[in-house]
């Protein structure tokens, strides 16, 4: 059944998917995700690492904290899910289509 396994094939396999997964990240990183809510009253920016990049914030909500801090939640909620289902998006079509994570 091991006869013809080639453990010097199998290493140079394993050597290119760890370079493909290097790259894979780069990308990933470098990626910029963007988030309004409030219908564009605030715009928020992160990049695939989660650093928030951008931040705008419209003036008329300055003066409603409590409005300023749903919307705040809601953008950063999105760009959070973004980021998270980029990875997983990634890392099925890395398996070839193999879904580890048990969703759609």
């Amino acid at each position: 059944m091991f006869d013809k396994l080639n453990l010097g094939d199998m290493g140079k396999m394993f050597e290119e998917l760890q370079q493909k997964a290097s790259q894979l990240q780069e990308q990933s990183n470098a990626k910029v995700y963007t988030s309004k809510s409030g219908g564009g009253m605030i715009e928020a920016s992160m990049n695939g690492k989660g650093e928030m990049i951008n931040l705008d914030i419209d003036e008329s909500l300055l003066s409603d904290k409590d409005s300023l801090q749903i919307l705040l939640m809601s953008a950063f909620t999105d760009l959070y899910k973004m980021i998270e289902d980029d990875k997983k998006s990634t890392a099925m079509n890395m398996m070839g289509g193999l879904n580890p994570f048990g969703t759609k």
